[in-house]
């Protein structure tokens, strides 16, 4: 396979542990961009891998990345070549016309289409996570979900997908899709039908239903603790930073629960970011990802519990991998069933509890959560919740 001109071995290598349980390695050299440590470990955090260490380092027009990463104990089948071939294709080209084209290629490039796959089958515990591992594993990403379940236990779902693969247009993807979950479901799957979506789609998009204001400002506010604050104001003024980049990274193993990450910024310029308001802001912000990477609020509606989880979303579009897939397992784990579940955008300008005038664009996740046998309900602590690091 060749990449942009060079061999995608010469971009990214992925190296086996010389013992069984050490980690695997994933180097990446090639051409920088903006953006794109993230994107490489929102690519390894979807194929269900956990990064355990890691060294960054870049002179603004080449990096030099490596990455120590460990399967998570639920990912059995992790598909490697498929990993190295996402890893690649985010990897800018060593020419020059990428300097120069990288701004217009980023508006041209179409955005993938969007399948609708409707599923009907007979309800249980634990069977959205099963629906969304197979996803999961088959490398399609939920984008819009309407989950229902009629008086008579069964299940309702519509799923909108995209393709990692870029395949759904073919009928033997389609087809080895809905094989998969009747493999997986076994007779508790009745129906499965994979098509482009329509009108339905946008017509969802729209019909997602936003939390109360109350809900709202506890689930988007971003305000840290006195604790988790310290010395540092709450004025994350970013736009004076002037984009920021890493110079150079470095993130240890986890030693007793905790993890050193040293990074070495500076800003577009070249120039060290010497400003105190600036560092505090940027200080602010860091902690503000790493303390509350997702917002979760649980509230009762009649006899229903309502779990919310909101998950930022990125200028890029994107927001943290595997949300969906981390709270169904969650809640599958703790034994609780799914009676209805939703997934859309919300828009809030809540900051802080303020109104900051800019839209901020937030992933909104909406299961709600029941105990079949009781009208009180009372959710135990979600220890099942798996790590992302």
């Amino acid at each position: 396979m060749k990449s942009m001109g060079f061999s995608s071995d010469d971009v990214v290598l992925i190296e086996k542990g010389n013992k069984p349980g050490e980690p695997y390695v994933i180097t990446v050299n090639c051409p920088d961009k903006t953006g794109l440590g993230c994107d490489l470990c929102r690519i390894i955090l979807d194929f269900g891998l956990s990064i355990s260490k890691g060294d960054v380092s870049t002179d603004g027009k080449w990096c030099y990345v490596v990455l120590w990463v460990i399967p998570h104990s639920f990912s059995s089948n992790i598909r490697w070549a498929s990993l190295k071939d996402q890893l690649v294709s985010v990897c800018p080209s060593n020419s020059a016309s990428f300097y120069f084209n990288q701004q217009s290629d980023s508006k041209s490039a179409s955005s993938p289409q969007v399948y609708l796959l409707k599923f009907c089958g007979l309800d249980r515990k634990g069977l959205l996570h099963d629906v969304t591992k197979v996803f999961c594993e088959l490398e399609l990403t939920i984008q819009r979900v309407k989950v229902m379940t009629t008086p008579d236990d069964k299940v309702m779902d519509m799923f909108f997908v995209t393709d990692n693969l870029e395949l759904l247009h073919t009928k033997k993807r389609r087809d080895d899709t809905c094989r998969s979950l009747y493999a997986i479901l076994g007779d508790s799957c009745i129906s499965c039908d994979l098509q482009l979506s329509g009108p339905e789609y946008e017509a969802l998009q729209h019909g997602v239903s936003s939390p109360p204001p109350t809900v709202a400002e506890e689930l988007f506010c971003c305000e840290l603790s006195e604790k988790e604050n310290l010395s540092h104001a709450l004025t994350p003024d970013l736009n004076k930073l002037k984009s920021p980049s890493i110079a150079y990274g470095r993130f240890s193993s986890i030693t007793k629960g905790f993890r050193d990450v040293d990074l070495f910024i500076q800003q577009k310029d070249g120039k060290k970011l010497l400003d105190s308001e600036k560092q505090s802001s940027l200080c602010f912000r860091l902690k503000v990802e790493m303390l509350h990477p997702l917002r979760v609020t649980i509230s009762n509606r009649g006899p229903d519990t309502e779990l919310l989880v909101a998950n930022p979303v990125e200028i890029c579009g994107k927001g943290r991998p595997r949300v969906f897939y981390d709270v169904t397992l969650a809640l599958k784990v703790l034994g609780i069933c799914i009676f209805s579940a939703e997934i859309g955008r919300n828009l809030t300008s809540i900051v802080n509890g303020k109104s900051t005038g800019k839209p901020v664009i937030l992933n909104f996740e909406k299961p709600t959560s029941i105990f079949k046998q009781s009208s009180t309900v009372e959710v135990p602590p979600m220890h099942g919740f798996q790590s992302m690091s």
